[in-house]
């Protein structure tokens, strides 16, 4: 784009926002029940309901883990559903939490059994870091999806060759991994782009910083698609896209981009996921999660409203 164009933008950008937050019920997203067989959900109420058998009881962790012969560390992760679970373990905690009726224990290692089952990312193991599996696994259960990006598309609204250029510029990716990892990225898109039951699909609603679409990713022609496929999904009843242009100047969401993802079920705390070079960073504690979702709907209302967005985002898809 010229400089011209940019000033152009910049100015258009720079247009009241209605507040969202009446339109789309306050981001509550709690109406929607994910798929039935998530592992990750399972996992955690699986955990959740171990915890509170644990506390009625008044057994400490340290005593529940020794009754296992584990730690209390290894209570502390099966609690919070970050590890799969031993059918021995479950079977001899259900007795030392007093838990005698045959058809409840039924019911609960039936669970269990959900619960480790492996979800479809972890035929990606090979090309995806450690810490992004569990995220896949909470998007994929999630009943609303709350992103805030500052330097790229958000994945989960990227095109391929898009995603190509993106996870290429990590030099020490062979082709085969970019490769996989796009494959990836189009698997998860698909959950909100296509979905399968118009009753039950997820939300994603996505603020990208105006420097997001401005940033030039794999050449005028890869931008060009990117531009189109984002005015396509906008239309879609499922996604909000919203664009927070450069005039807006200072935001509730300085800190960075973030992630906060919301559950259907009672028993699922907000979860806000950060990303690093190196690793990731998991947000539960309801204190901490609420701040972000205050962030998220300030600049939900800063930004510019879906429908403007469109207007801006035709206005660079005619340049570029």
């Amino acid at each position: 784009m010229t400089a011209s164009a940019t000033g152009e933008l910049s100015a258009e950008l720079d247009s009241p926002s209605a507040d969202l937050r009446a339109r789309e019920g306050d981001g509550a997203g709690r109406s929607q029940a994910p798929e039935a067989g998530n592992s990750t959900v399972r996992r955690i109420l699986l955990g959740s309901w171990l915890r509170r058998l644990r506390e009625e009881q008044d057994i400490t962790m340290k005593e529940a883990g020794w009754h296992i012969r584990g730690s209390e560390a290894k209570i502390s992760r099966m609690e919070t559903g970050k590890v799969s679970f031993k059918e021995r373990d479950i079977e001899d905690l259900l007795t030392f939490y007093a838990v005698h009726d045959d058809e409840e224990r039924a019911q609960v290692m039936k669970l269990v059994q959900e619960a480790n089952t492996l979800g479809w990312w972890n035929s990606f193991n090979e090309v995806i870091a450690p810490w992004f599996g569990p995220y896949v696994g909470l998007e994929d259960a999630a009943a609303l999806i709350r992103p805030y990006d500052l330097q790229f598309i958000n994945g989960l609204l990227q095109t391929p060759d898009y995603s190509r250029a993106v996870i290429a510029s990590n030099r020490t990716l062979g082709t085969g991994e970019v490769l996989r990892l796009v494959e990836m990225r189009q698997r998860r898109q698909r959950k909100f782009t296509h979905p399968t039951n118009p009753t039950n699909t997820p939300k994603l609603w996505v603020v990208l910083d105006e420097s997001a679409v401005r940033r030039p990713v794999g050449g005028p022609e890869t931008m060009h698609k990117q531009i189109q496929f984002l005015l396509h999904a906008s239309t879609q009843r499922n996604i909000t896209i919203q664009l927070l242009p450069y005039s807006n100047g200072s935001h509730a969401a300085e800190s960075g981009a973030f992630t906060l993802l919301r559950f259907a079920e009672p028993d699922l705390t907000d979860v806000v996921y950060l990303e690093h070079l190196t690793g990731a960073q998991y947000i539960e504690r309801p204190d901490d999660t609420s701040r972000y979702l205050e962030a998220a709907d300030h600049i939900a209302v800063d930004a510019l409203t879906p429908d403007d967005t469109r207007t801006a985002l035709q206005y660079l898809l005619k340049r570029s």
